[in-house]
C-alpha cells in the first residue's frame, strides 16, 4: 500500500539504451553526467521494528511506485529529477527513522509506502551532495533486522527478487539491492506489463536460494544486480535476480536492456 501516491495511466517510462547503460561495468558517458540518489528512509521504532523481509519487499515497492508515478513522468514535478538521476549511475541510499524524525521525513515531498510491518518512504532524487537537511541528518546504520517467524515460500507467479545466499548484507544494504532489483525488471518489461504490475499495486516477495539455484538463476538471463562495492561487499557481487513471470517467457522481447549488457548497479550508502 502506499500515500501521497497519484494512480496515473499506462506509465511511459525512459529506457535506458543499451549502449550507454548504468548497469555496463565499462566507464560511460554517465559517470560524466552529474550524480544523483534516490533516498528510501525505513521507520524503524525501538520498540516495533519491522520484519527483515516485509522491509525488504516494501523498499523494493517503493522504488517502483515512485518509477511509476505520474509525478515522475512527462512534465510531472519530479521528471527532471528523475531524468537526471536515470542518466547518471543509479544510486539509492537507505536511512533510518523514528519518532519525531519519522515525523519530519513524512512532511517532506515524497510517497509512503506501507506493508505488512513496515513503512518506507521514497523521495525525489537528489544530488549526492544536496540532501535536505531533514534527511541528511538521519542515521544509515541500525538497520539490523530480523524475521522472527519462518518466512513463507514464495508466490512464483508473482514476481520474485531473490537476494544471494553468498553474500551478507545488512537490512540497509538488502533494501536498497532490492530496489534495484525492482527496478531492473521494471525496465525490462513492456508498457502493458508495466501497467498490469502497477495495477495489481505491484506484488512481490524477496526470498533466499539454496546455493545450487541460485547458480541457475544467475545463468537464466534474467536480470541481475552487481554491486559496485562501495560499502559492505566487493565490487561486483551478484546480489540480487530480479525474476518477473513475464520475463521467464521465451518470447519475451530483451532488447530493452540487451542480453549481452552486464548490469551493474552502483549504489552509495553513507
Amino acid at each position: 500500500m502506499s500515500s501521497d501516491q497519484s494512480a496515473g495511466n499506462s506509465p511511459q517510462q525512459d529506457t535506458p539504451d543499451p549502449q550507454d547503460s548504468p548497469f555496463r561495468a565499462e566507464p560511460t558517458p554517465r559517470d560524466e553526467a552529474p550524480q544523483y540518489v534516490l533516498p528510501l528512509v525505513a521507520r524503524i521504532e525501538r520498540a516495533e521494528p519491522p520484519h527483515r523481509t516485509d522491509a525488504l519487499e516494501t523498499a523494493a515497492r517503493a522504488v517502483l511506485v515512485m518509477l511509476a508515478d505520474k509525478r515522475s513522468l512527462g512534465d510531472g514535478a519530479w521528471a527532471q529529477a528523475m531524468r537526471d538521476w536515470q542518466d547518471a549511475r543509479i544510486r539509492k541510499v537507505v536511512r533510518r527513522a523514528r519518532g519525531a524524525e519519522w515525523r519530519r521525513a513524512e512532511a517532506l515531498p515524497g510517497i509512503t509506502v506501507t506493508g505488512k510491518s513496515a513503512e518506507v518512504r521514497v523521495f525525489p532524487p537528489v544530488p549526492l551532495d544536496g540532501w535536505p537537511k531533514d534527511l541528511a541528518r538521519l542515521q544509515v546504520s541500525g538497520t539490523d533486522l530480523d524475521d522472527p517467524e519462518a518466512v513463507p515460500p514464495a508466490d512464483t507467479t508473482a514476481p520474485v527478487l531473490w537476494m544471494s545466499p553468498d553474500v551478507g548484507m545488512s537490512a540497509g544494504k538488502a533494501m536498497a539491492q532490492a530496489g534495484h532489483g525492482a527496478q531492473l525488471a521494471w525496465w525490462e518489461l513492456s508498457d502493458e506489463e508495466r501497467a498490469a504490475w502497477r495495477d495489481a499495486g505491484f506484488p512481490l516477495s524477496v526470498r533466499t536460494p539454496d546455493a545450487a539455484r541460485w547458480r541457475e538463476l544467475t545463468a537464466s538471463g534474467l536480470p541481475v544486480v552487481r554491486d559496485a562495492g562501495f560499502t559492505e561487499i566487493a565490487p561486483g557481487s551478484c546480489t540480487v535476480v530480479a525474476d518477473h513471470p513475464a520475463l521467464r517467457r521465451q518470447d519475451h522481447p530483451r532488447e530493452r536492456a540487451g542480453e549481452d549488457v552486464r548490469r551493474d548497479i552502483d549504489e552509495v550508502r553513507r
